[in-house]
């Protein structure tokens, strides 16, 4: 039974499984022999010894053959290989745990129902990883906690400076306003008179 799922390592558990299904093909295969072909074909047979066993020969192969290919698809299609070495892996690993005295509550007994050994099994994950979850949430907030502080503080002197901005702005129309007001003949007066006045000091 030269196939692809011959040529890959597995675990003996595997190994042993492939070797009895390849005898059991080649058996299977084999089982109908030469007589009994001959029986069936006498005729056709005694005329034509060579090519009835050519004949045989190939249908067998054929058989062989057609049974492997659709052996090699329930295996891929199944993880076969895969789900054989979990098992070999998992039955290992328990035995190996027997031998060290191991008694856990999740050791298999008649009385132990399967749900009941999932759940001693699976629930300290579940709540070892609903913790992490709420530290990363707790994390989570406090840091959403800090951005929004620096929010609002980063909001506030916006708006402070918004108002220093205003403040001088209204000033700054007053005077405008107030310059405005001012006669031009008192602005050219007062311009002369700081000229002069700059001038006699030099």
């Amino acid at each position: 039974m030269a196939s692809n799922a011959s040529t890959q390592a597995g675990s003996k558990r595997w190994t042993y499984f492939h070797s009895a299904l390849q005898l059991a093909i080649q058996r299977s295969a084999h089982k109908w022999t030469y007589e009994d072909f001959a029986e069936c074909f006498s005729l056709w047979c005694d005329e034509q010894p060579e090519n009835a066993a050519t004949i045989f020969n190939l249908v067998s192969s054929r058989l062989e053959s057609s049974i492997t290919e659709n052996c090699e698809e329930l295996f891929k299609k199944y993880n076969v290989k895969e789900n054989l070495d979990n098992l070999h892996a998992v039955v290992t690993a328990a035995r190996a745990r027997k031998q060290t005295g191991y008694d856990g509550k999740d050791v298999w007994r008649e009385d132990l129902q399967p749900r009941a050994a999932v759940r001693a099994r699976t629930v300290p994950m579940l709540e070892k990883e609903r913790a992490h979850l709420r530290a990363q949430l707790t994390q989570l907030t406090e840091e959403n906690l800090q951005l929004q502080s620096q929010m609002e503080h980063n909001v506030r002197e916006k708006e402070e400076a918004d108002a220093e901005a205003l403040k001088l702005l209204d000033t700054l129309d007053r005077a405008l306003a107030h310059w405005s007001q001012i006669p031009l003949e008192e602005i050219q007066s007062w311009a002369l008179q700081t000229a002069e006045s700059a001038g006699s000091k030099a």
